[in-house]
Formats: structure tokens, sequence, C-alpha cells
């Protein structure tokens, strides 16, 4: 059990940072922080994200040009114009990675305002570190999987990031459902996102950018890391910005 609540804890605490943090802060900036409270969520990224960390300027700016070039050439990941969803995975992690070692040329209306803790990505985003973590998990796994099939989690957990983020950018264009029609073939994934924590609401993402509330357009759209972020609202830690 420990294996199952280990792959638990990385699957929905790497996501909540990935879409609160990565996602509706350094991409839509739905909410403001404290530069303490955001050097401190730099740190729960990488603890949670570990093998896997994501850096918030490379996601930032990645996630605004998909916003921007949704469904068209220009789009860092789209069903549309990738053959399958490796390939649409790959050329993801290739622009993601040349946009935060800035070995391209982005337009300013992409990274403005966007956060980047240079000296502290250096170190998180580095082999080094993501092999140590590698090792960490391995290290786990030898003591808790006592059945062979436990093992298959590992790769799951290694890659958890990516998955997170294929999950939306491939079925959540192909597959559900749409509360408006919008210039992309972005789709409602889920009904009731239990997956997700909220981001499988892409079309209505899609069609209220900086909102931080992905969900409510129906009953049973429950935004989970919304109303998490409603409790940190109401303790002082971030501040909602009141979007329509």
């Amino acid at each position: 059990m420990e294996i199952i609540y280990l792959v638990l804890v990385l699957w929905y605490g790497g996501l909540f940072f990935q879409t609160f943090f990565l996602h509706r802060y350094a991409a839509h900036q739905s909410f403001t922080m404290s530069k303490t409270t955001e050097r401190i969520t730099y740190v729960l990224t990488w603890l949670f994200q570990g093998s896997n960390y994501l850096s918030a300027y490379g996601y930032g700016v990645m996630h605004r040009m998909h916003h921007a070039y949704a469904d068209t050439e220009k789009d860092p990941h789209s069903p549309k114009y990738d053959e399958n969803i490796f390939a649409m995975m790959w050329r993801t992690m290739s622009i993601y990675q040349n946009i935060n070692k800035k070995r391209i040329n982005i337009d300013d209306k992409f990274t403005k305002n966007v956060p980047q803790w240079y000296s502290f990505d250096s170190v998180a985003s580095s082999k080094i570190s993501r092999i140590i973590w590698v090792i960490l998990y391995f290290i786990f796994f030898l003591k808790f999987a006592v059945i062979w099939w436990l093992w298959l989690f590992f790769p799951v957990i290694i890659l958890m990031a990516p998955i997170h983020g294929a999950i939306i950018n491939w079925f959540a264009h192909i597959y559900g459902y749409t509360n408006f029609k919008v210039k992309d073939t972005s789709k409602n994934l889920l009904p009731f996102d239990f997956l997700m924590m909220g981001e499988a609401y892409h079309n209505n993402h899609h069609k209220h950018g900086c909102r931080a509330n992905f969900g409510s357009e129906r009953w049973h759209e429950i935004d989970l890391t919304y109303f998490i972020m409603k409790v940190l609202d109401t303790l002082r830690i971030i501040k909602i910005k009141q979007i329509s």
C-alpha cells in the first residue's frame, strides 16, 4: 500500500502545484501572493514534482503561447499537428526546454511578469537533481514494492508532470463536451473532474483564460483547486483576482 500512497501523494500534490502555481499563477496570474510565499511555492513544487520538476518561467511562457496559437502550427502542443501523443509530448518538451533555457526569441507579451527564480531553477531543473529524485524513488520501491506489478508505477512517478500535461493537451482537445464555442478544439474532458483537480474543464478555461475558477458552469463542474485557493485567499496567503 505504501507505493499506492506515494503515487497518490505525488499525483495530486504535483498536479496541485502545476495547476495552482505554474498554470493559474505563472501563466495567467489569476491571483497574487507575496515574494516570500512565491519562493516557498517554488520549493514545494520541486518537492512534489521531483524528477519531473517544471519551471514556472518555461511553463508560463509556453502556456501563454498555447492560448495565443491554440490548434495552429505555432501551438506548442496540438493533436491537430502531431501524429500521436508521444510526438506531441516530445515536441512540447523540446519547446519548453528552448524557452526555459532562452535559446529562442520570445515576444515580450508572452514573458511579461512571468515569475522566474533562475538560481533555484538551475538546481531544481538540473540533471543531478532529477537523478537524485529517481534514485530516491527507486530506493522506496525496493523497500515497499513487494509485488511485481507495483513496479509499473515507477515510470509513472518519474514522468508524472508530462503525463498530466498530455492528458489535457491531447485528450481534452479530442474528447469531452463543450460549454462554449471557442476558436479551438478545447473540451471539458470530465463532467466531474476527480482526476485533474479542475484542469479537465479545458473548454471553460479557454473561454475564460484568466479566471481562477475553471468549473462552475454546470452543477457537476467542481474545481477542487479553486476551493483550496478560496481557503488560501480567506487566510490571506493569496489574493484571488475577481475576473468575470
